[in-house]
């Protein structure tokens, strides 16, 4: 593992080069000819988006966007309308989507699994994605898709990286540069070299800030720094083929206001290799096949970024260090025939998870680490689209997944150590997936959609590891936990033209075995949790309209509304984000453009006090607030952009209803108190493409 030393004076190399760099890149910009269309710029911030088809998302993650751009993969998502975050500081939220958290959101990067390794989820897998690091983000929401793995009730998550082409040898760059408030600064640097046969593509990013303060001045621990680096050799010896490998690293630092540790180390070690091959004869169109190793090594302690707190329940120095190792592969194909296509593949993967912990600074590193869990799945898959390029189609999938889960804790209980009843245990569980939409043209622009999908999911480390207790009368959540069974029906209408793009989706579902995490405080043994089955009932709406007025002006605006609740005990399912409406209006000049953001978010009653999931749990009801958000920018050249805004122009003190409570640490009252999000925050951004 690199140590914190080695990181801390790997980290100003790394962004000394990058800046060069850019400087370099930045100088050139002006002798490029300006007239390529393929290498330009979005003049303007992004401050909305809307589906490409329906219950997909696609966008580039390297646009300036607003707020301000996000420091992981969590705070990037939160401008989709439908997702929100368990909030915990300054970086690494955990992404909710439509009110679903966990491993019911599955996320892909490059198509493989990176799984955290916190028990409370502190390195959820989003915490290791830089998005702009990738050219492209695809989001499906719902069980409406079965070719990315299994258990994705919520929706699926992909950030990819394109194949880069040659027709001759040459170079390709591209980067930015951020700075703003409290002492926030990236950098992010993409080379590619290539010839028609071959290419190596290296891309780089590092991310910094202090401590935040919010709208009355007061400092929240928030700060971060973090490092990714990522490198690709490909052999392409015609237009239609692919073989690629890769390889990546990177690791953080990150202090938590609502967490008795911080994270002082995330480091990610990457391998992958893929294989494409298209255009294969008669029906047979594309074959695909990718393998992928994944490791997450994280350092949890409560001395690197703060001061043991004598009067804590961790009053001295501590110290836990946890990682997961995830291995997988997937093979695929896809055949086209008189308006019918078909994608049948089998994917599978293995993630190990182990730990060491010890008081003291610095003292766990001479412990070895022990294995207490292992995972195993492996999965068949198909789906069938009738009607392609027709103005009527049906899309169906069918999956099914064996899934194994391993208990290799000899102890459990923590502080209170107990010998672990199902030591050596093993579970296997059958899943069934599927899912069938119709997709109508209604006439040019506007589309009708239904689908009605059907999702099995094993219950994750979190939920099998993590509980003190399970359901009554089990012996613990590994034994006692159910798979949980989502049927949902999603409707949807969508109207596009060159001057309006209107959308609205709707969902209503029925999910069996949900599970629902309760927590109880107090007495001798302090807090504890427990998981438990219910059933439960899902419901909500996204909606979205973009005007464009002229050839310069466009008004924009998104509402996104989630319900649940727990029919076993007729009451709100926890952790559901209120109603929430965007309002953008946008002006484009040829070199100039300026836009605002309205965010407004309703007050949230419907509260289940005490339960939640594994990272946070409901705090009781919370107050509505709105914020608005300015921006400009500033094309130079085709190629290179200066953006800059302001978030939270007043001022405003407030906070999120997915939250963690405020650590008492760092002088947050005993009691639950939400952490308050920052208060003014200004930005300025320069993107450059060569």
């Amino acid at each position: 593992m690199m140590t914190r030393s080695r990181m801390a004076g790997a980290q100003p190399r790394l962004s000394a080069c990058l800046a060069l760099a850019m400087a370099s890149l930045a100088a050139q910009a002006d002798e490029h000819q300006h007239g390529d269309p393929a290498i330009t710029l979005d003049p303007l911030v992004v401050t909305a988006s809307a589906p490409v088809s329906p219950l997909l998302w696609v966008t580039d993650p390297r646009l300036p966007r607003q707020p301000v751009p996000a420091s992981d993969g969590a705070d990037y998502l939160k401008t989709v309308p439908g997702f929100s975050t368990v909030r915990n500081g300054g970086t690494n939220g955990d992404p909710v989507l439509r009110g679903m958290f966990g491993s019911r959101l599955n996320i892909l990067s490059n198509d493989g699994n990176l799984i955290g390794a916190c028990p409370s989820r502190m390195d959820n897998p989003l915490s290791y994605i830089a998005p702009e690091t990738y050219d492209r983000l695809t989001i499906i929401k719902g069980p409406q898709s079965v070719r990315w793995g299994a258990g994705a009730s919520a929706g699926t998550v992909r950030f990819e990286r394109d194949t880069p082409r040659f027709d001759a040898p040459g170079v390709r760059a591209g980067g930015s540069v951020l700075v703003g408030s409290r002492n926030r600064n990236d950098q992010v640097l993409d080379l590619t070299a290539g010839t028609p046969d071959f290419y190596v593509r290296a891309s780089g990013n590092r991310s910094e800030a202090d401590d935040y303060k919010d709208g009355d001045g007061q400092v929240v621990p928030s700060k971060w720094r973090k490092w990714n680096g990522d490198v690709a050799v490909g052999w392409t010896p015609d237009a239609d083929t692919l073989l690629e490998v890769s390889a990546g690293a990177g690791d953080a630092i990150a202090r938590y206001a609502g967490r008795g540790m911080d994270g002082a180390a995330f480091e990610r070690t990457s391998y992958a290799a893929r294989f494409e091959k298209h255009n294969l004869p008669g029906a047979w169109d594309t074959l695909q096949a990718n393998v992928y190793y994944n490791e997450a090594d994280h350092v949890m302690d409560n001395y690197t970024l703060r001061t043991p707190n004598p009067s804590s329940s961790m009053p001295m120095p501590m110290a836990s260090n946890v990682d997961r190792r995830t291995r997988g592969g997937r093979i695929s194909s896809e055949w086209q025939w008189q308006g019918v296509g078909l994608v049948a593949g089998v994917d599978a993967d293995d993630s190990r998870h182990r730990g060491r912990s010890a008081m003291g600074r610095g003292t766990y590193q001479q412990l070895p680490k022990t294995s207490d869990a292992q995972f195993r799945r492996q999965g068949v898959f198909s789906e069938l689209t009738v009607g392609v390029d027709t103005r009527q189609r049906w899309i169906g999938g069918l999956r099914l997944d064996r899934a194994q889960a391993d208990d290799h804790r000899r102890q459990s209980g923590g502080m209170m150590a107990m010998p672990n009843p199902t030591f050596g245990a093993q579970r296997r569980e059958w899943l069934g997936s599927g899912f069938l939409r119709w997709e109508r043209d209604l006439r040019d622009g506007l589309e009708v959609y239904a689908g009605l999908g059907h999702s099995e999911r094993m219950p994750d480390y979190w939920e099998l590891f993590s509980p003190d207790v399970g359901p009554v009368g089990s012996v613990n959540a590994f034994a006692g936990i159910q798979p949980e069974r989502t049927t949902q029906l999603d409707l949807g209408l969508q109207y596009r033209t060159a001057w309006v793009k209107a959308w609205v989706s709707a969902y209503a579902g029925r999910i069996d075995d949900y599970i629902l995490f309760t927590y109880r405080s107090g007495g001798m043994m302090g807090s504890s949790s427990q998981a438990t089955n219910v059933d439960a009932r899902i419901a909500g709406a996204e909606a979205g309209l973009q005007l464009q007025l002229d050839d310069q002006w466009a008004l924009g605006g998104t509402l996104a509304y989630a319900w649940g609740e727990n029919r076993a005990d007729d009451r709100p399912l926890p952790q559901m984000p209120p109603l929430e409406a965007r309002i953008s209006a946008d002006w484009q000049g040829e070199r100039w453009s300026a836009g605002a953001l309205l965010r407004a978010v309703t007050h949230q009653h419907r509260v289940a006090a005490g339960q939640g999931n594994v990272v946070a749990q409901d705090l009781g009801p919370s107050a509505g607030f709105a914020t608005l958000a300015l921006n400009a920018a500033y094309r130079f050249t085709p190629l290179l952009q200066a953006s800059l805004g302001v978030d939270n122009l007043f001022d405003r003190t407030y906070s999120e209803h997915l939250n963690l409570a405020g650590s008492a640490d760092f002088g947050f009252p005993a009691d639950p108190v939400r952490i308050n999000e920052p208060g003014r925050t200004v930005w300025m951004k320069v993107n450059y493409r060569y």
